[in-house]
């Protein structure tokens, strides 16, 4: 196992290490060892799946300061890994067509896969500071990747945006290895889990928070979900694997992995439900009045991490990471399969789109799948995982999130019906040639589409891995027969279909509706402003790249002045640490 866990993590970094080596005039060499090293990933990855385990399997000594580098391979990280290596291989193989005939093609590859080797390590990390360490891997080559067109100020200008929220809550994240290294002496996950009292209350609460504020800066929560709009300058290929399938996800899975540990902490359950409905509710009304495909998909992918932070609020942890494994493969289906109809007709704006069902039927198959599981429409994936969700919210949460929940369900419904006419049916409303997809976007979307249809067979092995192996979560999940009998045969799920077929119906009708929905124009102004928190995050980032400006003046550029610099530096810490002794 301990092979696997290295081969996991290191394959894709050999690769991106020996691709950064290639000429950039060798495009082809490029284009297949990417594929290659991204398969061999998923490969390693999926061999691991047998044999999860709560022991860690492997342990690299760093010193007394560091402490142990450790990997635990149990179902929860496992299961990540597979989704970050997998989704990854097919990102790659569609990226062969998305990105032929592209420059950089040697950084964009190198990058891609050095994020996929960084996210199978964050999930598989025993150690919080090794865990901080692949969260900023991963932060780095999203902010590189949005900005790849780094000709285009608006690429620019979202890469910076995302680098400078995500480590707003990053900082949560290191707090909390500090208060854990503090008290425990190491920065060992497990042990933490194992016996959580070793921190004071106040401290417990201060890293239950902090680590919040990490998991909202990163699966681009409430206030801090701007950032993901602005990410949609990124190549498709990329919002489909990094702001969609894998790294959006590890904020719920560092909530998941740490809930035992938080949920008796005062204040911290209600907090975590509050982000995830306002998160769910609000962006959803966002992608209903959005007119760029991407950014819809993005207010989407924002509302559905919603319903898992939710999830995990409430003490369904097995029913959010199953909506995790759900989203991940169908939210990456539609991204590839926008980034088809995009690459093809040359606009992201839907109203320069339509009927383009008849030029691209394959597309327009593939990503209605899609948006049928996102609708939470039997028997997609999508439908399952989300009334799971529902269900266990309804007995274990509050009511008044619950019917938030529910009517955000709707609002989805909606929003996907209207995404999907605007794009594939009606008159064409833009101009110029269409042409089909390649044959490897072809193989990439119909791979996750078949996914789509079949992963939620899998509910029961998926929750008798993570039962097996998540000890201190203390989770008894039902046979895969008992839990599809009772989400089939409860009375929430029934109420789910009614406010899902309101939202479609209310799509279908819009016309005689027109006087209505006319009432609700200041909302839609609203939401197309993000409900102003988008001016709230743009002054912190303005504040923030004025504060770097400003430092600027201290890097004289003079070898001798930096030198002095770091001994005064040093002389001072000692110093203090002589007086404290």
């Amino acid at each position: 196992m301990d092979w696997l866990i290295i081969l996991t993590i290191g394959i894709p970094w050999l690769g991106a290490g020996l691709i950064w080596l290639l000429e950039e005039r060798q495009s082809r060499l490029q284009h297949t060892l990417a594929v290659v090293f991204a398969l061999a990933a998923g490969v390693a990855a999926l061999a691991m799946l047998p044999s999860t385990t709560e022991q860690v399997e492997l342990r690299i000594k760093i010193g007394s300061v560091f402490g142990d580098f450790t990997f635990v391979p149990d179902g929860l990280g496992v299961f990540l890994a597979v989704v970050a290596t997998v989704v990854g291989s097919l990102a790659v193989i569609f990226s062969v067509d998305y990105m032929h005939g592209e420059a950089q093609l040697g950084r964009y590859y190198s990058l891609v896969l050095l994020f996929i080797g960084a996210m199978a390590g964050l999930v598989l990390a025993d150690s919080l500071l090794l865990l901080f360490i692949f969260w900023e891997i991963t932060a780095l080559c999203s902010y590189s990747l949005i900005s790849f067109y780094n000709d285009d100020p608006k690429a620019v200008e979202g890469g910076i945006k995302a680098l400078i929220i995500t480590q707003l809550g990053g900082i949560g994240l290191l707090v909390g290895a500090l208060v854990i290294y503090a008290y425990q002496g190491d920065y060992q996950i497990s042990r933490f889990l194992n016996e959580p009292e070793v921190l004071p209350t106040n401290m417990l609460s201060v890293m239950a928070f902090g680590c919040l504020i990490a998991a909202a800066a990163k699966s681009a929560q409430v206030p801090f979900h701007t950032w993901l709009p602005g990410a949609m300058e990124a190549p498709s290929p990329i919002s489909a694997l990094i702001h969609a399938a894998t790294m959006v996800n590890a904020g719920v899975y560092l909530l998941a992995r740490f809930y035992p540990a938080f949920e008796e902490v005062d204040g911290w359950t209600t907090a975590v439900i509050s982000v995830g409905l306002l998160s769910a509710f609000l962006a959803a009304l966002m992608a209903l009045f959005a007119t760029d495909l991407k950014r819809a998909l993005a207010y989407s992918t924002i509302s559905q991490l919603g319903y898992m932070v939710y999830a995990v609020g409430t003490g369904a942890i097995f029913a959010s990471q199953f909506h995790l494994l759900s989203h991940a493969v169908f939210k990456a289906l539609l991204f590839l399969s926008a980034g088809a109809v995009i690459h093809s007709v040359g606009t992201r704006d839907m109203r320069q789109m339509g009927g383009l069902g008849k030029q691209m039927p394959f597309m327009r198959a593939v990503f209605i799948v899609g948006a049928l599981a996102l609708a939470g429409l039997p028997f997609f994936n999508g439908f399952w995982s989300k009334e799971l969700i529902l269900e266990d919210g309804l007995h274990e949460g509050p009511v008044w999130a619950y019917v938030g929940m529910l009517a955000g369900a709707g609002i989805t419904a909606l929003y996907t019906f209207r995404m999907v006419w605007l794009v594939f049916y009606g008159e064409r409303r833009g101009s110029g040639h269409i042409h089909e997809a390649g044959r490897l976007m072809k193989l990439s979307t119909g791979l996750l589409a078949a996914g789509t249809l079949t992963t939620w067979l899998l509910i029961g092995v998926f929750g008798e891995m993570l039962e097996n192996t998540l000890i201190y979560h203390h989770l008894h999940v039902e046979s895969a027969p008992t839990l599809l009998e009772e989400i089939i045969t409860a009375p929430a799920t029934l109420l789910a279909l009614s406010v899902v077929a309101a939202g479609l119906l209310g799509w279908w009708f819009r016309a005689p509706l027109a006087g209505i929905a006319a009432s609700f124009k200041p909302v839609g102004q609203a939401a197309t402003s993000d409900f102003g928190f988008e001016w709230i995050n743009r002054r912190v980032t303005d504040w923030t790249n004025a504060g770097a400006n400003a430092l600027r003046t201290t890097q004289t550029g003079s070898l001798n002045w930096n030198v002095f610099g770091i001994i005064g530096g040093l002389i001072v810490v000692l110093v203090i640490l002589a007086l404290g002794a």
